[in-house]
This record gives structure tokens, sequence and C-alpha cells, in this order.
């Protein structure tokens, strides 16, 4: 039976946790939603499209890093729509609202609360793409796995569940006070 060298199998289980933290980074927008992002950056000021890329990275804690690829055509939407144009300005091409889209802008302003909260808990996870973090994905998972195991063994018993809550709740907080 072939075992790979320990080294080999090291690396794979940090490319395992790589992949489960990935999961937890891999979208901030839905369907229409880098849209309502991108409005809201315009009708806070004029931008360039570099410029945006850099604001929706800091706005998720550097989690999220759009491309080129997604915010320029977008842009271009937004100008076809009506509800942005674009001037050269010192050799860039700068972003503004139109008043179509200031409109769009206070008219999503609820959906465009719920991008930025969610950009903001995205950023929570910033610390999990450190080498550092994928040393304790498996005993977080594990731990993970038998609060379920246990909320499942309860079935239903509201103090059961309570106290695997607490349990959890102060092991978070001891972690939180290192």
């Amino acid at each position: 039976m072939y075992r790979p060298h320990r080294h080999h199998r090291r690396s794979h289980r940090r490319q395992r946790a790589a992949g489960m933290w990935g999961a937890l980074r891999a979208r901030l927008f839905g369907p229409g939603e880098l849209r309502l992002a991108l409005l809201s950056l315009l009708a806070e000021a004029p931008r360039h499209g570099y410029d945006l890329m850099k604001e929706l990275e800091a706005r998720s804690g550097g989690t999220y890093r759009a491309s080129a690829g997604s915010v320029y055509p977008t842009l271009q939407q937004l100008e076809d729509e009506g509800l942005a144009r674009s001037d050269a300005a010192d050799g860039k091409r700068v972003y503004q609202l139109t008043p179509e889209g200031r409109a769009e802008a206070e008219a999503e302003a609820e959906a465009i609360r719920r991008i930025w909260r969610r950009a903001e808990e995205l950023g929570d996870w910033r610390h999990a793409s450190l080498p550092e973090s994928w040393e304790i994905a498996r005993p977080a998972m594990e731990l993970a796995k038998a609060a379920l195991r246990a909320v499942a063994r309860a079935e239903g018993d509201p103090e059961t569940i309570d106290e695997v809550r607490h349990v959890l709740e102060r092991a978070r907080r001891e972690i939180a006070n290192l």
C-alpha cells in the first residue's frame, strides 16, 4: 500500500484547510450585488476602477479581491443604464453617478446595507488565510462536529443544547482572551 511521505501528507492537509477556508471567502456578492456595491461607492465620491477595486477589498478586511474582469464590465453596465458616467482625468477613467444613479442607490439602500454588513462579517475571517490558521483548522472542525453530534444525540433536549452552547461560548471567550 502506498503511503505518502509525512511532509506530503502535511502539505495535503494544508491544501484541504486552505480549501475549507477558501469556501468561507468564496463569494461576497450574489447576482446583481456588485452593481449595487459599486453604485453605493460612487454615491460617496467619484472614483476610478482601480480605486473601486481597492475599496471593495478594504471593506471586506482584505478577504475579497475584485477583479478588473468583474468591475469594469459592471461599470460599463452602469453607464449603459444611464446610472453612471465617466470622464477621463489624469489618464484614468473616473466614474460618477448620474441623478438616476443616485436615485437607484437610495431606492436600494437596505440591500446595500446588507451587502456591507456581509462584507464586514467576511472581514472577520481575514486571519483564516494565514498559515498559522491551518494548524488549528482540524481541531476547530473537530470541535464543531462534536458539538453537532451532541446536539443530534440530545434529540431536542433544551438543557443539553443549552449546555453545548455554553461550552462553546466559554471556549470562544477563553480563546478570545489569549
